[in-house]
């Protein structure tokens, strides 16, 4: 009589005739527990229950000969102990009812059946005990015989894998239910697949044991298309996240390989593997079963896949999603959110001699715009390979902007000498040769914890001083360097919201005519309060202003500014002098700058005449036709045109044709050259080039005697500075004009 011939859960026995023609066969095991200080009873137990077979298994006897002992075992083997056969007396007279007590109440444990044997009939009843301590029998030893004790055995059995049945059912279903309702979990993937190997194993009526495999490209950071685990249970449950062909048994691999390649279930006498495919998204579910499933489950296991498959294509989309929201979808790194986060776990990082590194590619936007974009594509993927190819595994990278890659690794390998040497040879791109150069800003780790957004401010602030760095294409972060970062910034938020609430004031400087020392005009000097009765130097915030943008709006108050009190000027009857007004290039890159002007002049009823715009060589070199335009424009409308500083900015003398000036203005420094009898020769030069050219000089910064004497020996028209006077404010100025006039 062989094993095939029986349904579950029934009884085998094989004579001894019968075994002898047969194969050795391996089976699992029940583990029973029998609790009895009657050596006796262990010997006619273990006889009479020797050769049952249960469910394809065979018994496995624990013996235990008091309480004590009982309860050690239990520690050791819990939930594995199918049945305790449990004498009642022993050391004490209650000590099995204490045993019981310990399975279901300190270890709760209960699944494990427990049938009660005692030697002494009615020590207490039967039915309250039962109830009591959720007893499955309680039986006097006489009246256990071989056949009562097989039945009382085959069916606790049968009670105790209905419970793990349930059980496993149950914790299939919670793992799918949590994994569901967290989604948005991190292991929402790995819950949801093992929930799902469970609840296969647990509808066959089969132990958890198999494995889930999918390919990594739909959930797993992983850059190839290989197969990899996503969920395991029993003793595949080490391999989650691991490839495919790690598992050693080489039969699993092959049959799963077979499934996803045939797109179909297959069903084998000892495992099955089970397809599924949803939107795209397919996986293999392998089962280990210790005997051929019917086809009754066969059709649950159909409806069942069914209706999970719209659960493994969620969360498939929501990896997806992940994928999109923290990985770059060009170079697949790690994007500048990711990049942050992994900033954010120091203990990534195996010590701290570790740097993080912005590498940003000089001119990328040439590349995109005089090739293409999928050139400048093809460019950073390329560059994304050779960090890969060239960089040890503890060197983390991403792609922090569309030309700007991040490296996070030891310092002796992220740092300047290692990443130049990798742009030292050019990279091929289509059929383009590309030899590409890059700006590197560095960020030393310390231990102390950072904010991996803090981190990356400061790797920034060190890549954009190395943009202006003339020696190098690299720069370290320094503290006072951000220092110097956040005092900028302060400083513009302290101007913009000081012009806001007009606290800026326009003060003057008059010029005189260098031989009659009347006042012909001023120039109109912008002055800052700091709060403390002084005034901070234009030589700090008029950069600041142009860096920030905030220099065209400041201009054109300035400009309003004058125009109106060149209308106060004519009203108290100074209507014969003139206000220079100095203006920066930004305000030339405005296309309504000429408009502006204009509409001044008009908002405040003022002859074009006594307006007169300075500019400096500076300005003129940087956009020259624009500048040469737009004067061009104001000058026909009547407004005089002054190059100021003239000497100082190497100036193209065929712009300075150009330019219809009314007035060249000799820079402070080649005055101050001017010492008793010692020749200027650049101011000198500067007066006679205007001369030649028909065009009024003023020099600046005029303080001595001297210095007036030797210009107007020179030639010079007009000048300005300290001996003449000080910058004022305006009703100081009325006060110095009256003083004057008289």
């Amino acid at each position: 009589m062989s094993a095939t011939d029986y349904d579950n859960d029934e009884l085998i026995f094989l004579d001894d005739d019968d075994a002898s023609g047969l194969e050795p066969q391996v089976y699992k095991q029940w583990n029973i527990l029998i609790v009895d200080d009657d050596e006796e009873i262990h010997t006619v137990t273990r006889l009479a229950l020797s050769d049952l077979i249960v469910n394809d298994r065979k018994l496995n006897f624990l013996h235990a000969y008091s309480g004590n002992e009982a309860k050690q075992l239990l520690q050791d083997y819990g939930k594995s102990i199918a049945i305790i056969l449990l004498d009642v007396v022993m050391e004490t007279d209650d000590a099995g009812f204490h045993v019981v007590k310990y399975i279901r109440e300190e270890m709760e444990l209960f699944e494990p059946r427990i049938i009660l044997r005692t030697g002494q009939p009615g020590y207490a009843p039967e039915e309250e005990v039962i109830k009591l301590y959720d007893i499955n029998d309680y039986k006097t030893k006489t009246e256990l015989t071989r056949g009562k004790l097989l039945t009382t055995v085959i069916s606790s059995l049968r009670s105790y894998q209905q419970i793990m049945t349930i059980n496993q059912n149950r914790l299939g279903l919670e793992k799918i239910i949590s994994s569901s309702s967290n989604l948005f979990e991190e292991h929402s993937v790995k819950g949801f697949c093992e929930g799902v190997v469970t609840q296969i194993s647990s509808l066959i009526g089969l132990e958890a044991d198999g494995l889930l495999c999918a390919r990594a490209g739909a959930v797993l950071d992983k850059d190839d298309n290989g197969v990899y685990v996503l969920g395991a249970a029993g003793e595949y449950a080490p391999l989650i996240n691991e490839h495919i062909d790690n598992v050693k048994n080489k039969n699993i691999v092959e049959q799963i390989n077979r499934c996803l390649r045939l797109k179909q279930h297959i069903f084998e006498a000892d495992s099955s593997v089970l397809y599924i495919n949803r939107a795209g998204f397919e996986a293999a579910v392998y089962v280990h079963m210790a005997r051929q499933i019917h086809e009754l489950d066969k059709n649950l296991l159909e409806v069942f896949l069914s209706s999970i498959s719209v659960g493994y294509e969620n969360v498939n989309l929501f990896h997806e999603l992940r994928n999109a929201a923290f990985r770059d979808w060009l170079t697949r790194l790690p994007n500048r959110n990711e990049f942050i986060n992994m900033l954010d776990k120091p203990h990534l990082y195996a010590g701290t001699d570790y740097a993080v590194a912005l590498v940003d590619v000089n001119h990328f936007s040439d590349i995109n715009d005089g090739l293409g974009q999928e050139a400048g594509n093809d460019l950073l993927r390329a560059i994304s390979e050779r960090f890969q190819d060239n960089f040890s595994e503890k060197v983390r990278r991403g792609r922090i902007g569309a030309d700007v890659f991040g490296l996070i690794g030891p310092a002796k390998e992220v740092n300047p000498d290692t990443i130049k040497t990798l742009f030292q040879s050019s990279f091929k791109v289509s059929d383009h040769t590309l030899p590409v150069s890059v700006t590197i800003g560095f960020c030393q780790l310390d231990d102390k914890p950072n904010v991996g957004i803090e981190i990356l401010k400061r790797t920034n602030i060190a890549l954009n001083r190395a943009k202006k760095n003339l020696s190098d294409n690299y720069e370290y972060y320094a503290k006072d360097i951000e220092d110097q970062t956040t005092w900028r910034l302060d400083m513009i938020r302290r101007l913009r919201s000081d012009f806001m609430e007009r606290k800026l004031e326009l003060w003057f400087q008059p010029q005189v005519d260098l031989l009659s020392e009347k006042v012909v005009g001023m120039e109109g000097l912008l002055r800052w309060p700091d709060g403390n009765n002084g005034y901070i130097s234009p030589a700090v915030f008029i950069p600041l202003a142009e860096y920030s943008g905030l220099i065209v709006d400041i201009g054109q108050w300035v400009l309003e500014e004058s125009c109106r009190r060149l209308k106060s000027l004519n009203e108290s009857g100074f209507d014969n002098l003139r206000v220079a007004v100095n203006i920066s290039i930004p305000q030339f890159r405005d296309r309504y700058f000429v408009d502006k002007v204009k509409d001044a002049l008009k908002a405040s009823n003022c002859d074009p005449s006594f307006l007169e715009l300075e500019i400096t060589e500076s300005v003129v070199m940087d956009e020259p036709q624009i500048v040469i335009d737009a004067l061009s424009t104001l000058k026909a409308h009547g407004v005089a045109i002054a190059i100021d500083d003239f000497g100082t900015g190497f100036s193209s003398m065929s712009y300075l044709q150009k330019l219809p000036l009314d007035r060249l203005k000799v820079d402070r420094s080649f005055v101050k050259d001017i010492q008793p009898g010692q020749s200027a020769v650049l101011a000198e030069t500067i007066v006679t080039l205007g001369n030649k050219l028909g065009l009024l000089t003023i020099a600046e910064g005029v303080e001595t005697r001297e210095q007036a004497s030797y210009m107007i020996k020179l030639g010079c028209d007009e000048a300005q500075g300290y001996l003449y006077a000080k910058p004022m404010p305006f009703e100081e100025l009325l006060d110095f004009l009256q003083h004057a006039k008289n």
